[in-house]
């Protein structure tokens, strides 16, 4: 494929599918300086793993699995887990965690919440949380759609709970 219709093709998509970097990076990174250098790096990885992106796939699919691999190495790179705790709740974790302030907005809490979750379910509620079937969601992490459904509702499950117990404590 010509370059400069290559760059055309891959900024067409991009375009079309702009909010998978942002999204992405969002649920991993808590700072907003991180999140711009998660999403930038996740638009890089895409341009880099582009003339491997077998067109009768669907790009959506392609980009997430992409999007959500470097945001995992993103997270994990070169940070200790008091780092990334606060890294991932970002401002609301503070407000939260300080008993003089108001309880946070229904999605920072969602937020919250998101970000207690290991990597793995982590990217699964993005994806879900962005109305992906079940089928593309299995695509994207490697799994079986019957699998996406019981992971969500044991994920549902754990959030209910810890949902209880943090208004019980604020």
């Amino acid at each position: 494929m010509d370059r400069p219709t290559a760059e055309a093709a891959f900024l067409d998509r991009l375009a079309r599918h702009r909010g998978i970097p942002r999204k992405v990076a969002a649920a991993y990174c808590g700072h907003p300086a991180d999140r711009e250098d998660c999403a930038a790096e996740i638009v890089a990885q895409l341009w880099r793993s582009y003339p491997r992106y077998d067109s009768t796939k669907a790009f959506s699919t392609w980009a997430w699995r992409i999007a959500v691999n470097v945001a995992i190495s993103f997270y994990r790179r070169g940070r200790t887990d008091a780092e990334r705790t606060v890294a991932v709740a970002g401002d609301a974790f503070d407000r939260v965690a300080s008993p003089e302030t108001a309880t946070p907005e229904p999605l920072e809490r969602l937020y919250e919440l998101v970000a207690r979750l290991d990597e793995f379910d982590r990217a699964l509620v993005v994806l879900y949380l962005d109305d992906r079937p079940y089928t593309e969601i299995a695509d994207v992490l490697g799994i079986t759609p019957s699998n996406v459904a019981t992971k969500l509702n044991r994920i549902r499950n754990r959030m209910k709970e810890w949902s209880r117990t943090w208004t019980s404590t604020i």
